[in-house]
């Protein structure tokens, strides 16, 4: 029995019903560049032949595995048959599987820390790991993200030893209570030149004098010095402030809105703090 005539071309409507799919979504892979526009009839109309028939089976095919259309479209692109789109297709997967288990990684380390640690780096979320539970506040994380943020891991790290000798020195974590609440208190209401902010920002440089020598004693800051040394060999990546940017640009750069009085406290504290030799400059007194 001889088989029917076979039409060189068909329409979309015949098109999708062959390859098991429907016109809205071969139009679809028009839109997205995976199937080519074919040409059109004295109607205007799309023809489909051969060759397009066959890409909607390979789409079809790899639709049913699960396959995304994006990936299905870069394994085509380029490709000259259905080896070379596979080779690509794979190629992309691969990629994407690395991706994803990369991502799945960053998931179970937030689930191991089982804490906030987990939003920052490794390099300071194990830094703080032996930490109790609580020993970290909000404030604390919120200070160490952004400090990540501006001068990086390194700084974050660096800063972190303050938050580990603060929940370990009760008498220090008092007074650092007392000191944020009255910097809160440096509001728009109070003047730059009132004198409460020079007594102040002496308070704060012998506290940050204390907390030095704390860490000092407790060998963080060895520790760090080793852990500096270990990261300056993998070249580890810096933050957002170049190098010789000065703190006050730095503090510019934080979501902060200070007052002008505050503003006034940042900038005396620094001076202050230049002045005892904290910022590695020959020790004097706050």
């Amino acid at each position: 029995m001889p088989l029917p005539a076979i039409p060189r071309r068909v329409k979309i409507g015949d098109a999708a019903g062959f390859a098991g799919t429907t016109p809205r979504a071969v139009r679809h892979y028009h839109a997205i560049g995976l199937l080519p526009e074919p040409e059109r009839g004295g109607d205007n109309r799309r023809r489909y032949g051969y060759d397009d028939m066959i890409r909607l089976l390979w789409i079809r095919k790899m639709t049913d595995a699960g396959i995304a259309l994006d990936d299905i479209r870069s394994g085509f692109e380029g490709a000259m048959g259905i080896e070379q789109s596979l080779a690509g297709l794979e190629e992309s997967l691969a990629a994407k599987a690395a991706a994803i288990e990369a991502q799945r990684a960053a998931v179970h380390r937030l689930r191991e820390l089982g804490s906030p640690l987990g939003l920052l780096s490794p390099l300071v979320g194990d830094r703080l790991r032996d930490l109790p539970p609580g020993a970290l506040r909000p404030a604390d994380l919120e200070a160490l993200l952004v400090t990540e943020r501006v001068f990086g891991p390194l700084g974050a790290a660096a800063q972190a030893d303050r938050f580990i000798t603060l929940a370990t020195h009760p008498e220090l974590r008092s007074e650092e209570d007392r000191l944020v609440d009255a910097e809160a208190d440096l509001d728009d209401t109070v003047s730059p030149d009132d004198p409460r902010i020079e007594a102040l920002a002496a308070r704060r440089c012998a506290h940050e004098t204390a907390l030095e020598a704390a860490i000092a004693e407790s060998g963080l800051d060895e520790a760090l010095d080793a852990l500096l040394d270990q990261e300056d060999e993998k070249g580890e990546e810096a933050g957002e402030v170049p190098p010789g940017g000065s703190a006050m640009k730095a503090i510019g750069m934080m979501p902060y809105d200070f007052s002008p009085a505050r503003l006034r406290y940042e900038e005396r504290v620094i001076e202050l703090l230049h002045g005892a030799g904290l910022d590695g400059d020959a020790p004097g007194a706050c």
